[in-house]
């Protein structure tokens, strides 16, 4: 999932810890073990800052200043390893993680200690996300860091050097990922889809092991498990936080069981009963996708039986106007510019990785990082001059404007409302820089398509956007019930494909083998990397999208609007930014759509025209599956 994996490395590193943030480029090479607090330190602190409102606040202050400081040279030395990757770098990090990974395990133990104190509203806010601070905490006992430590190491070491043997070779996920979107052959993409999933059995058990670490550790600070603690960095009560994301599922179900239904008969057309029957679910190998996430890669199969094609192909318009990749990265500074907000500063050009170096190991996977918490505001991307960069440009500039917004805030509160924001703001921009009336404004595009245009481009948008929906749901639902011991480690596999079907409506391509594990087969499981945040960032998106246009007096489609040029939106975008995590999510949802919570009904609104006709597509057809 390309694009919503580009979470920025330093606001991970600050939200959620160094080495939390592996699976973002950040920490590949890390393996230094947080250390539990000696009793020296636990000593010091309760001398220093007794459990009174006036200790908590010089706790929190203290916080800070040691969490600021270290912070920098941590961002310095991982962009030199992102940028450069040779021993010394990769030695350098992993000392700075561990170092940071050590002084987080301190501060959130020490932010326990006041859980029970009355203080100031700001400073309880702190206090809950320093305890929030560590996405797998370990308990505060000798040993258990470490061990801790090597489980997730391992898990990640296994995964990523996972290969397979397909028709007489060794592959690795790379070659499996591009044969499998390129494939139409049935019996290839089932030896891929079940191929890859050799590498994860032999993850079992560590997994289970970390699970028991780190619910420990969870109970430490307050929490009755791992999950209930990652649902609770949300301004709400965990239980309500779960509720909600279920309401917001049923928002979108019925536009998703609607796509289904259709790729479902269309897939049957191509394939026959055999393969794909036109009822019930859908075999989830011949969706383009290794994890079926995002379907977009089958649009070939799926594309209506006329009218399917595109007036233009975005790639080949960059092209023939002679764009780079610096031109695209100026192109996408204009778009925010043009909304008023400030350009880039000239560090940004100095010091970008634009493009990949020819004379050194570097990581492309696209980011954008904030070094000093202040102005050195970046992105590393190895830019290629296509459609699918075109629109990262303006996704990872997204999250440097948003980083620029709150330099003025605490160290603390330097995030976004919450983790699904920072991925929505550039998805949100990206929506108008998709549009061909934002290609038509920057002169890309030298005439608007007409309405015959619009169900090719909403349906290529609905399979990548729509159909991740219940992905981004299930796979941190599967998580909670193995944090909270509903799922045991005996269940671990058939509870994730009964998600699979229940949420998704899929199944794989056979019976799986007794040992599987085919939750390890996703990098965010074995990275143990948050997953919901991308579903929020999915419904955010176009719940701003919605109230931009409005705001900018926008009266056709939403599918066609672009905010380009519209500085009123501008200057509420802008305030909503600098708010960083400084308030409740609601309240800053509320400074820019004039709305206090989740909708999903602006995704609805947005592709209204797609569902009518998904609608007219699927009569007759015996929609849905049995779960």
């Amino acid at each position: 999932m390309k694009r919503s994996l580009m979470t920025a490395s330093a606001v991970c590193a600050l939200a959620f810890g160094l080495a939390a943030c592996a699976g973002m480029g950040m920490a590949e090479g890390a393996t230094g073990a947080p250390a539990a607090d000696s009793a020296g330190q636990l000593a010091d602190a309760r001398t220093r800052f007794p459990a009174t409102s006036q200790g908590a606040a010089a706790f929190v202050s203290d916080a800070e200043t040691r969490l600021a400081a270290l912070s920098e040279e941590a961002a310095r030395i991982q962009w030199t390893r992102a940028t450069n990757i040779t021993f010394d770098t990769m030695w350098l990090e992993s000392r700075i993680n561990a170092q940071y990974t050590e002084l987080q395990v301190e501060l959130a133990n020490g932010a326990a200690r006041f859980n029970d104190v009355e203080v100031p509203a700001d400073v309880r806010r702190k206090l809950n996300l320093l305890r929030l601070g560590i996405v797998l905490p370990a308990p505060n006992r000798p040993g258990a860091a470490a061990e801790l430590a090597e489980l997730t190491t391992r898990l990640d070491s296994t995964y990523a050097t996972g290969k397979f043997e397909y028709q007489g070779r060794q592959i690795t996920l790379d070659d499996a990922t591009t044969l499998m979107a390129e494939s139409r052959n049935p019996a290839e993409t089932k030896a891929l889809y079940e191929g890859w999933r050799t590498v994860s059995p032999v993850m079992a058990d560590d997994y289970a092991r970390m699970v028991e670490i780190a619910n420990e550790g969870s109970r430490e600070l307050g929490f009755a498990d791992t999950g209930a603690m990652w649902r609770a960095g949300y301004d709400m009560e965990p239980d309500a936080f779960a509720a909600e994301t279920d309401r917001l599922w049923d928002q979108v179900k019925p536009f998703y069981e609607n796509l289904h239904c259709y790729v479902r008969g269309r897939l049957n057309a191509k394939y026959g009963d055999a393969v794909q029957p036109d009822n019930g679910p859908i075999r989830a190998d011949l969706l383009g996708n290794m994890w079926s996430q995002q379907w977009g890669n089958i649009y070939d199969v799926v594309a209506p039986t006329t009218g399917g094609e595109s007036s233009y192909d975005l790639t080949d318009l960059l092209v023939s106007q002679n764009y780079d990749a610096t031109r695209m990265v100026r192109t996408g500074e204009g778009f925010y510019t043009s909304l008023g907000i400030a350009p880039l500063p000239l560090t940004f050009w100095e010091r970008s990785m634009i493009t990949r170096p020819r004379d050194r190991e570097v990581v492309c996977h696209a980011s954008a990082w904030d070094l000093d918490n202040r102005d050195d505001i970046r992105i590393k991307m190895c830019t290629q001059v296509n459609g699918d960069d075109f629109y990262t440009v303006h996704h990872e500039l997204g999250h440097n404007v948003y980083q620029r917004a709150y330099k003025d805030q605490p160290f603390l509160f330097k995030n976004g409302a919450n983790d699904g924001f920072h991925e929505a703001i550039g998805d949100f921009v990206g929506l108008s820089a998709l549009t061909p009336t934002y290609l038509n404004q920057i002169g890309l595009l030298q005439t608007v398509p007409g309405e015959e245009e619009d169900i090719p481009f909403l349906l290529k948008m609905a399979l990548d956007k729509i159909a991740f929906l219940p992905f981004g749901l299930m796979v941190d639902r599967w998580r909670w019930g193995v944090f909270s011991g509903e799922t045991s480690p005996a269940e671990y596999n058939d509870a994730w494909s009964a998600d699979m079907l229940s949420y998704q409506g899929l199944v794989p391509p056979g019976p799986r083998p007794a040992d599987a594990f085919d939750p390890g087969a996703k990098y965010h499981i074995p990275g143990n990397t948050p997953y919901t945040r991308y579903f929020l960032a999915h419904i955010y998106q176009f719940q701003f999208h919605r109230a931009a246009c409005r705001m900018a007096g926008w009266n056709g489609p939403l599918h066609r609007c672009s905010i380009y040029g519209n500085e009123e939106v501008g200057q509420r975008f802008n305030a909503m930014m600098e708010m960083g995590q400084s308030r409740p999510w609601p309240e800053a949802m509320r400074a820019f759509t004039g709305e206090a919570g989740n909708d999903a009904s602006a995704v609805a609104d947005y592709f209204a025209p797609l569902n009518r006709w998904l609608t007219e597509q699927n009569r007759g057809k015996d929609c849905g599956w049995e779960a």
